[in-house]
Parts: structure tokens; C-alpha cells; sequence
């Protein structure tokens, strides 16, 4: 895929096992986050679970840039990076389980949401902080530490997620994101975007 300056995507991937065995491996992938994907763009929302993750964010310029480097030559520097933190990731995991191979199951997913319909973009912000609930991991959204939720509701004051780019994007007040979050719990989610 071809990413898009300004342009919003949901990027994914999952394993066939756990990729995130110990709290510190969600920790460890989260400064890995950090370091690989802010520079790159604005994340809106995240969700870590036990066998794969959800990222939506917006492309910057730099995202689109093209690598002159190493054996990556040609490639966009967002996918480059994202690359080379789950391999990072990978190779972690191998050492600390004592396994060999591939951890993630397929190449990492990014579906464009700028030209989605029926509200895709809210839907899916909703869909990513739904996922422990749905797993059944949590009875409380609130209660997944490794997304971006907590950080809407003021639980905590992460530096990950660009909550007011998100807010303006999904034209919501952060005092409804956890009644919106929740009510769509109980609608129907339309799993085409993802």
C-alpha cells in the first residue's frame, strides 16, 4: 500500500498466538510505538490485546517519505519503521519464549478510511477501544490499560494519542466519548473497515 500524507488509516495486525505475554511486552512495544510510529503520524486511537493490534492515525508528510536507505530503498518510511518495530517486537518475544520464527501471523494491514462511508471513521475509533470487552478481557473499558481509552476519559494522561486532532476529526465532545463508546457497544458495528 501507498500511504497518504493527511490521509487516515487503520493499521492491524494479529498472530496466531500471544504477542504480548508479559505486562512488560505491552510496555516494551509501546515505547517502540513511540519511537517508530509519532514521528511519522498522529495516532487517534490504539488498542493493544494479547494476539494482535489496532492502530488508527493520521499519515504525515514524513510518514510518506521514500527511504534511501539500506536494503528498504524505496519504501515509505512509515511502513519501513512499522516493519522494523515488529520485527524488534519479534525478536524480543523469541528471546524471552525461547521460539523461533515469525510471531505475526500476516503483513501489517492499513485500510484508508478518508473515503469511507456510513461513519466509518467513528465506528472505528469506537471499534479499536471496544475490543477488550469483546474479547471479554474487561467488564469496563476503563479497565484495559493498553489503549487509548483511558486516555479520553481522563483516567490517565498519556502522551501517545493526539486527542484533539481526534476530537475534531470525529466532530465529538471528549464528555461523549464515553457515552458514545459505550451506546455502540449495543449497536450493530459494521466490520467492513476492518
Amino acid at each position: 500500500m501507498i500511504y497518504e500524507s493527511g490521509a487516515t488509516y487503520h493499521i492491524y495486525n494479529r498472530s496466531n498466538e500471544n504477542i504480548f505475554y508479559k505486562r512488560e511486552n505491552y510496555f516494551y512495544f509501546l515505547r517502540n510505538v513511540k519511537k517508530h510510529i509519532l514521528p511519522y503520524a498522529d495516532i487517534l486511537s490504539y488498542c493493544l490485546m494479547p494476539n494482535h493490534f489496532h492502530f488508527l492515525l493520521v499519515v504525515n508528510e514524513k510518514g510518506v517519505e521514500v527511504s534511501t536507505k539500506n536494503f528498504k530503498e524505496g519504501v515509505q518510511l512509515l511502513p519501513k519503521s512499522i516493519d522494523t518495530m515488529l520485527s524488534s517486537h519479534t525478536q524480543a518475544i523469541n528471546k524471552q519464549e525461547k521460539r523461533k520464527g515469525s510471531l505475526f501471523a500476516h503483513t501489517t494491514k492499513a485500510k484508508m478510511l478518508n473515503e469511507a462511508k456510513n461513519n466509518y471513521l467513528l465506528q472505528c475509533f469506537m471499534y479499536i477501544h471496544q475490543n477488550p470487552i469483546l474479547a471479554e478481557l474487561v467488564e469496563k473499558l476503563e479497565d484495559w490499560e493498553f489503549s487509548s481509552y483511558p486516555d479520553y476519559i481522563g483516567k490517565r494522561n498519556g502522551k501517545l494519542v493526539n486527542k484533539e486532532l481526534a476530537l475534531g476529526m470525529l466532530n465529538i465532545d471528549i464528555n461523549d466519548v464515553e457515552f458514545i463508546t459505550n451506546k455502540l457497544l449495543f449497536d450493530k458495528v459494521d466490520e467492513d473497515f476492518i
